[in-house]
């Protein structure tokens, strides 16, 4: 098991790839991680992703309330709160703005047609979860649905959100919808699309549900 210090140097390295890759801007987004007790160690408030430094985070409880930390707390940890709470698999979220991604949330779209077999096998689809305030409970409802059976959400007009057994995995899965959004915007400019039949697509999700289920052993067998 990673220290506390370990996983706080491990969000500092992921907020400055997150703003290296253009995936957020200026104060965007926000980054967590699950500690061993139950609390949740996340990014505060107004600050870039990228000039954080380890003592910048802070603490909540699996509630969302503030236990330690000088900075305040990001408004949108009710998102990362509901993903834990429905997800014992889940050790680490990740809130980003992906531009293309987010141009097709802004558009109300979901990115969910079979295009990509990769896809299918490491996020399933990506579905779109309806637009509610940033930072609002509301918000946190709309996703609720959603958490269950997806690692990436879509939220309409806002982001993105991910989430995985560890952070690596989360900021994978951010990098894997944007990289996606861009293949899928191609096959619009193109003015064609091909999905995978019913056929391929039931095979690969056969090796998703196994690749889950992996997950999901180890993730118990640590607590």
């Amino acid at each position: 098991m990673k220290t506390e210090q370990q996983h706080r140097e491990e969000i500092v390295r992921f907020g400055k790839l997150l703003h290296q890759t253009g995936l957020v801007a200026a104060t965007d987004g926000n980054l967590s991680v699950r500690l061993e007790d139950g609390n949740i160690l996340c990014t505060p408030t107004l600050m870039s992703k990228g000039l954080l430094e380890p003592q910048d985070l802070v603490i909540v409880d699996q509630r969302g309330n503030k236990v330690s930390g000088a900075r305040d707390v990001s408004s949108e940890v009710n998102m990362h709160v509901v993903i834990y709470r429905s997800r014992r698999d889940v050790g680490a979220v990740v809130h980003a703005h992906p531009p293309t991604a987010t141009g097709y949330a802004a558009a109300g779209l979901a990115l969910d047609r079979a295009l990509c077999s990769e896809i299918i096998v490491t996020l399933g689809s990506v579905p779109l979860a309806s637009y509610e305030p940033p930072g609002t409970p509301e918000l946190a409802e709309a996703l609720a649905p959603l958490v269950a059976d997806h690692d990436a959400i879509l939220m309409a007009n806002h982001g993105v959100v991910t989430c995985g057994p560890d952070l690596i995995t989360a900021y994978m899965n951010m990098e894997t919808v944007e990289h996606f959004a861009k293949i899928a915007l191609v096959t619009h400019l193109l003015g064609k699309q091909q999905p995978l039949s019913d056929q391929h697509v039931d095979k690969l999700r056969e090796i998703r549900t196994k690749y889950r289920t992996q997950n999901h052993v180890v993730a118990q067998g640590k607590d």
